[in-house]
């Protein structure tokens, strides 16, 4: 029965292609991704490793700010700090640096030189090292100089001796650049990092917004020293109020944080594979559906010559079997391309320049490729095997396979199905699942592609007839016609997997045109301000600009009214929160619908907030209560709480009276909201605040609707790189209806075969396979557009309370996809047409 079963395996090798395909590009995501995270993790290991290796002990203040999503504000060091240090015991060396994240060049172009990710350093210049090398120039040495990596001076496109202006925790200031630097191995940057080096001084004032401070100390060991022995002394010297740890414990915190945002995305690809896996289990499962119905008379002749139930479960399983390790061998070498490919593409992402460690190959992704591989196909191929099991031997002596059997237990078992992935989703959905949410909500939404799957063989038949009414103008439309809705679950099973794709994209694009509409509702009937003064948020903080702009607008003629926001992080009652500085909260609330439930809206004196009700009771605060606030900089402050607002769509923060401004990371404005007086145009005023701004490149002013679709742009760099990561998905599912076509064609080679000789022309019959396979990639469209919808409606419905208010429904994207379904119908029948064109006609009618 073994040998019996390879000989059937090798004597159909295109089929063998066919349904290893899907599993190979499943494999390669779950392969590629455990390869690029490896292979990403160790580069990281030996950048950094290089990064400290002149730094023995490292000195810190503990973050004055921590806890607030992944951003900490650590606390300047005193200058006289570094001579303590320079005491301790075994210390050979100490080096004041004072760097932050934050210094923006513009470049030659006048724009500010983005990044998407490594940080832009502003820091003193300290000279060269074993790791720092200069290139051209030299060192800053006067107030108004600067020294740049090569990097950035590529990125912004200057050389040395031109005046580059540059933006920090103050408004641009203007330097002349007197060097440029690399770093040992001939790198121009370190993991893509920008760097801006001033003098000392300047670089205190600059970026950590108090002279004589450092934001952290460099310790050299001594010689025969050990650096945890040195980093004991000097905890011993500088006391408990500082974090002192030794360059390999730094290594090891830095390395560890972006293996932990490199898991994230691992999981991102893996849940991505996931869904190709799943889409490639409809294919797997309509494959071996089609060979145990071509092999019914072959499969009954074993039966007749005494092979049992039980051999030919295993007969179909070890093809199955033979297809999953020779797919898993070829996705993982497939993955292992795709992992070392997406490597490089992120060190060099950007700009960047991360040192590549050699591609390697862990024992997840070996494991995760055949374990995935093997488990997927012999799934997908245990209910075909149970079917080739139950065919009778005297099957053998009928000149027609298996007939057609009853679709009431299958429409039975996908409503019952379907029901219980919805009531999961739902409670998912509701908001009472806490940690449990996104689990539940993922396992309804594969219950409920279950259940719809199910369901559809019953939907196919009316469904594909009523689609094919619309090419039964001619004899092939109506064959084909014919064809597509013949066995239904063969239609159902092809046009699910198609499905399953379009309906995650279509339903992806109803939240987030849903969002679309709702700010702009939201926008229209709720906002008051008439000008909006912002930047697009690259980086951790949002853009700022000149807070004299703020004074500048307010006496401009034809202003009513304006109110700046600051932003920044703080503790809260040693709780982490995002909070805002608001320079005029009557005007603020004036343009947003804001109300007191507590309190009055007015004015705020020194020490003064006021907060949402949402966080009112999550702190417990009411007016008049009394709430402990530490900022970046500075003592805690003792703030009263003066009013509590009401929940809106629009505006919900906790709000600090512009008293603590000078004690804010970056002590500038990020917002300004502009009211103009009536009689006075907009535009006018807009184009005079527009020549406030020349000197922060990072912002612009917009109206109110130019600032919805600025933010909505957000939305659909999101979508896109969905609608990318899942056309995996919708390639395996266009792989499906090849492959149905193909083995269709096979199956019915005698058939194809009469009607050529009655007549049927080979342009004919290329068109009768097209629209059959258009019929079935349109009925898959549907269904994923109908289910998309249905999933994305439900979603909006259930973020009510996070301020999704608009239901709405992409309709022309909708269409867009409903057109390509069809084009690939066209794409997928290109192969199954012409061989069904090519069959020789007499060798047609006497095949068996």
């Amino acid at each position: 029965m073994l040998r019996a079963t390879l000989k059937s395996v090798l004597s159909r090798k295109l089929r063998l292609v066919l349904s290893g395909l899907a599993v190979v590009l499943g494999v390669m995501f779950v392969s590629g991704a455990f390869v690029l995270t490896d292979t990403l993790g160790r580069s990281f290991d030996s950048l950094f490793a290089s990064v400290f290796a002149g730094t023995d002990v490292q000195v810190r203040a503990k973050p004055a700010v921590a806890g607030v999503d992944s951003g900490e504000r650590p606390t300047n060091l005193p200058a006289d700090l570094v001579a303590k240090v320079r005491s301790a015991p075994g210390v050979a060396s100490a080096t004041g640096v004072a760097a932050a994240d934050g210094a923006r060049v513009i470049g030659r172009n006048g724009k500010v030189v983005t990044s998407f990710g490594p940080p832009r350093l502003g820091a003193n210049w300290t000279g060269t090292s074993e790791l720092v090398q200069l290139r051209e120039g030299r060192g800053p040495q006067a107030a108004d100089e600067i020294a740049v990596n090569a990097a950035l001076a590529k990125a912004a496109g200057i050389t040395v001796g031109d005046r580059v202006g540059v933006l920090t925790l103050q408004p641009k200031k203007t330097f002349t650049l007197v060097g440029i630097f690399g770093y040992s191995g001939d790198r121009d940057s370190i993991g893509g990092a920008m760097e801006v080096d001033f003098t000392e001084p300047v670089a205190q004032e600059l970026m950590l917004g108090a002279p004589g401070t450092y934001s952290s100390i460099d310790v050299t060991a001594a010689s025969g020293q050990s650096p945890e022995k040195v980093r004991d002394a000097v905890r011993a010297a500088v006391g408990d109020g500082y974090v002192v740890k030794t360059g390999k414990q730094l290594q090891d915190e830095t390395v560890g944080d972006f293996r932990q945002g490199l898991s994230f995305f691992n999981n991102i690809l893996l849940g991505f594979a996931g869904v190709a896996l799943f889409v490639g289990v409809f294919l797997i499962l309509n494959t071996f559906s089609i060979i145990v119905a071509q092999r019914t008379r072959e499969l009954a002749l074993m039966r007749a010559v005494g092979a049992s139930r039980r051999q030919m479960i295993g007969a179909v399983l070890v093809e199955a079997t033979i297809i999953g390790l020779v797919a898993s061998v070829v996705g993982l070498a497939a993955g292992i391309g795709v992992g070392a490919g997406l490597a490089w593409l992120f060190g060099h992402l950007g700009g960047a320049d991360l040192p590549l460690a050699s591609i390697g190959v862990p024992a997840a992704a070996v494991i995760g490729a055949f374990a995935v591989g093997l488990l997927v196909t012999l799934v997908a191929a245990l209910l075909p095997a149970l079917r080739a099991s139950r065919i009778p031997p005297v099957a053998a002596l009928q000149e027609v396979a298996t007939p057609d059997r009853p679709l009431t237990k299958i429409t039975v078992a996908g409503s019952l199905v379907a029901a219980v992935g919805a009531a999961i989703l739902g409670y998912g959905l509701s908001g009472r699942a806490h940690g449990s949410t996104l689990a539940l909500i993922l396992s309804g939404v594969l219950v409920c592609f279950i259940g719809v799957a199910l369901l559809t063989p019953v939907l196919a038949r009316p469904v594909v007839s009523l689609l094919g009414l619309l090419f039964s103008w001619s004899v092939p439309g109506k064959l084909g016609r014919l064809n597509s809705g013949r066995n239904p679950r063969r239609t159902a099973i092809t046009a699910a997997a198609l499905m399953v794709g379009l309906a995650l994209i279509t339903g992806v694009n109803v939240v987030l045109a849903s969002a679309k509409t709702t700010m702009h509702k939201q926008g229209d009937t709720l906002v008051k301000a008439d000008l909006i003064v912002s930047g697009d948020q690259m980086a951790e903080m949002p853009p700022t600009f000149d807070a004299a702009v703020l004074d500048q607008i307010r006496r401009m003629s034809g202003v009513r009214a304006v109110a700046g926001e600051y932003y920044d992080r703080a503790m809260v009652n040693g709780k982490g929160w995002g909070v805002s500085v608001v320079t005029d909260l009557p005007a603020l609330a004036d343009m947003f619908p804001l109300r007191a439930t507590e309190g009055t809206i007015a004015t705020l004196g020194p020490d003064q907030l006021v907060l949402d009700e949402a966080r009112a009771k999550t702190l417990n605060l009411h007016a008049g209560s009394t709430v402990t606030v530490q900022l970046s900089r500075g003592a805690p402050h003792t703030m009263t709480v003066a009013a509590v607002l009401a929940r809106n769509d629009v505006f919900n923060s906790i709000m600090l009276s512009p008293s603590v401004i000078p004690d804010l990371r970056v002590p500038q404005p990020s917002w300004a909201y502009v009211r103009v007086a009536p009689g006075t145009g907009v535009a006018a005023v807009r184009d005079r605040i527009d020549t406030l701004l020349a000197d922060s490149p990072e912002v612009n002013v917009t109206d109110r609707s130019g600032y919805i679709d600025q933010q909505a742009r957000q939305l659909d760099g999101l979508l896109m790189m969905i609608q990318i990561l899942l056309a995996l998905a919708v390639l395996i599912a266009v792989l499906g209806i090849v492959n149905t076509l193909a083995l269709s064609v096979l199956e019915r080679t005698r058939e194809l075969g009469l009607l050529r000789a009655i007549g049927l022309r080979r342009v004919q019959m290329m068109r009768m396979v097209t629209v059959e396979s258009v019929v079935i990639s349109v009925f898959g469209a549907l269904l994923g557009l109908a289910v998309g919808s249905g999933l994305g409606a439900a979603a909006v419905r259930a973020l009510r309370d996070e301020g999704f208010t608009e239901l709405s429904l992409p309709w022309s994207r909708m269409a867009v996809y409903l057109v390509l379904a069809g084009l690939v119908g066209v794409v997928a029948a290109v192969l199954p047409a012409i061989r069904a064109a090519r069959i020789n006609v007499l060798g047609a009618i006497a095949h068996e």
